[in-house]
């Protein structure tokens, strides 16, 4: 059991991790908003109207995949190692809405037609774009410490709680950031649906966390015997504005 991280102790597979992380972030917030989904849920009618038909954006289907990344790393190798790849997320995410905003605005070639269709896949308005990043770093940093403060109140047992207990607060966060920031008062949502798209879409981002429950178990495992690593923050400096481990 670890309490102290070695400044240099090596890892084999850290990077690994931070880069699927960093992937499925920028992939999730890149390519999923583009496409509004819709499902009917009749069965979930009966707790309010509103719920027969789900509308949402298809990116959060894999979003909470980075949670999933978030609590692995916490879990194993601390909250100071996850909050280096939060940061890392962050800046990635950050380029990759710069590089699309910048791409959409260079005048098109006159014999390239695919002006429009790449506007509507890539041309987030600076309103979401932002809104995203502000609710992902502090859904983020709230799911990390959340996981890293239970994990030492139950001495490391009951790994679900913790995994599905931080992502509740972190992706409640998330929601609750993300959509009044990005849609209150645009009309691209009316301001009366955005409560039940908020409620859909977090028990949507929990219950991905749920069914990955096992396969999480799993990683964690595997990674805390090829790391010889099991992290717990007893003496950590909770601060998300550093990067010091």
């Amino acid at each position: 059991m670890n309490t102290k991280l070695p400044a240099n102790k090596p890892y084999r597979h850290y990077d690994f991790v931070l880069v699927a992380f960093v992937t499925v972030l920028v992939c999730s917030n890149l390519i999923g908003p583009a496409k509004i989904a819709q499902i009917e849920t009749p069965w979930l009618a009966g707790i309010h109207p509103g719920l027969a038909t789900l509308v949402f954006g298809a990116g959060v289907l894999f979003f909470p995949i980075s949670y999933v990344f978030g609590d692995i790393l916490t879990e194993v190798y601390g909250y100071a190692r996850s909050r280096r790849v939060i940061w890392t997320g962050f800046a990635a995410l950050a380029f990759a809405s710069l590089m699309a905003w910048v791409i959409v605005q260079l005048p098109p070639a006159p014999f390239w037609h695919n002006q429009g269709a790449y506007e509507i896949a890539f041309g987030s308005t600076w309103r979401i774009a932002l809104a995203s990043l502000i609710a992902f770093v502090c859904g983020e940093f709230v799911n990390s410490f959340v996981l890293a403060k239970m994990k030492i109140m139950t001495a490391g047992r009951w790994l679900w709680t913790r995994t599905i207990g931080s992502t509740i607060f972190g992706e409640g966060v998330d929601s609750l950031l993300f959509y009044p920031l990005a849609f209150y008062n645009t009309g691209i949502i009316p301001n009366d649906k955005l409560p039940l798209v908020i409620a859909a879409q977090f028990a949507t981002k929990v219950a991905v966390e749920i069914l990955f429950t096992p396969l999480t178990y799993k990683i964690v495992g595997a990674l805390k015997r090829a790391e010889h690593e099991d992290y717990y923050d007893r003496n950590t400096d909770f601060n998300p504005f550093t990067l010091k481990t």
